[in-house]
């Protein structure tokens, strides 16, 4: 090496030239990539999961979600075609990241086959048990109606309204009934399945079979009075 190549130092461009890292340091030092830092906002989603229908399984789903804190609206459980199988359908309002890590996940629990995360238009249903005050019987009737509602249960002074459908058009019944006075609400929690020849939760393996399966909810993990 000549003293001309130890003047003029390693390959490369000019200090003033060199690109310079954005982000902030932490406390310890360390760079923060803007990427990860960056806010993202919470959406609603559902994930649907097949899982071994086995003593503990609820209980060890459950419990991620307590592990973890991650924001869970509902849970439904509910037999499928295949009676060593369940379906587990999660309701859930988190940023992407979150998303991402509810999924990765529950693919590590053992008794899980398969997770998948439904389009926005895939068919999702819930139902509700409403008690209202009865004093105005034609008209809760005729709210009733309009929502396709089905009395299952009255007295002189209570009406219970059965209701089926999406979460907006529950929670549009609800509201509406408030008029008359609620007294009590029940809801399921959501339910949902792939629309068309899509599997709604297809077995990690190829050669399991990938006939619609239909789903029942059964238990059910949601507030009583929120979605």
């Amino acid at each position: 090496m000549t003293d001309g190549d130890r003047r003029r130092g390693l390959d490369g461009p000019a200090p003033d030239e060199r690109p310079t890292p954005t982000g902030r340091r932490n406390e310890q030092g360390i760079r923060i990539d803007p990427a990860v830092e960056a806010t993202h906002e919470p959406r609603r989603t559902v994930i649907s999961t097949l899982v071994e229908h086995e003593p503990g399984v609820l209980s060890d789903v459950s419990g991620l979600f307590s592990r973890r804190q991650f924001n869970i609206e509902s849970l439904t459980v509910g037999p499928t075609t295949d009676e060593d199988r369940a379906r587990i359908t999660l309701v859930v309002e988190e940023p992407d990241p979150g998303i991402d890590q509810i999924k990765k996940q529950l693919r590590k629990l053992v008794p899980v086959i398969s997770v998948r995360e439904l389009e926005s238009d895939a068919m999702r249903r819930e139902l509700a048990l409403v008690k209202i005050d009865a004093d105005e019987p034609a008209q809760v009737s005729a709210v009733a109606d309009m929502y396709d509602g089905k009395t299952v249960d009255s007295c002189p002074e209570t009406a219970t309204i059965e209701i089926t459908g999406s979460r907006q058009k529950i929670d549009a019944a609800i509201e509406t009934f408030e008029q008359f006075g609620i007294r009590e609400i029940d809801r399921t929690g959501t339910t949902a399945l792939a629309r068309g020849i899509q599997s709604t939760a297809a077995p990690a393996s190829t050669t399991e079979s990938t006939a619609t399966e239909a789903s029942q909810p059964q238990n059910q993990y949601a507030p009583a009075d929120d979605d």
